[in-house]
Formats: structure tokens, C-alpha cells, sequence
């Protein structure tokens, strides 16, 4: 597993019980095809449809997403990515951004 696959071992559309599919995810696909995770968001966020969502995938990828747009496109990145991304933020690297 790996590489852009996900496996749901739920039954799906017309497949038997148990049958286990693989769907191909990419960046830009809609948030609304990632079945079956949990999206969280800050606790700072206040609610008024401004906020960043991430969901962790399957095969350990983060999902992000704008909640304002929640069937909107999905970027996927590596755990590695959002490591070194978090790593980053915790350093205030990009402050900058935002000030």
C-alpha cells in the first residue's frame, strides 16, 4: 500500500461484502471522495467558514481543505511534508504570512 492508494474494506457501490477496492487519490480531487475520515480544524478558528481542515488518510497522508468550500479540492501531502511543514510553524517561519 502506499503511493496514492487508499483501501476501504467496506462494501462499495455494486462490490460484494468484504471486498476490498483502492481508489487512486490525487491532489486537487474533491474533499468530498476522501470517505470515511474525521476533519479537524484549530480550536482557535471562530466558525465563520475561515478555517484550514486536515484529515489524516489510510495510508497516513494528510488531507487539507478550506471550510468554506468542504466538497471543494483537497491537497494531499506526506506525512514527511506535513512534518517538516509543522516543524516550520512551531519555529515561526511563516509568520511573515500573516502579519
Amino acid at each position: 500500500m502506499g503511493n496514492g492508494d487508499l483501501v476501504r474494506s467496506k462494501p462499495a457501490g455494486q462490490k460484494r461484502k468484504g471486498e476490498v477496492i483502492h481508489v487512486i487519490f490525487s491532489n486537487g480531487m474533491p474533499a468530498s471522495a476522501f470517505a470515511d475520515v474525521e476533519w479537524v480544524k484549530s480550536s482557535d478558528s471562530i466558525g465563520e467558514g475561515n478555517c484550514v481542515e486536515l484529515a489524516q488518510l489510510p495510508g497516513g497522508e494528510v488531507a487539507v481543505r478550506n471550510s468554506r468550500f468542504p466538497d471543494g479540492a483537497a491537497l494531499v501531502y506526506t506525512r514527511e511534508e506535513m512534518v517538516a511543514f509543522l516543524r516550520g510553524a512551531k519555529r515561526c517561519e511563516f509568520d511573515g504570512l500573516v502579519d
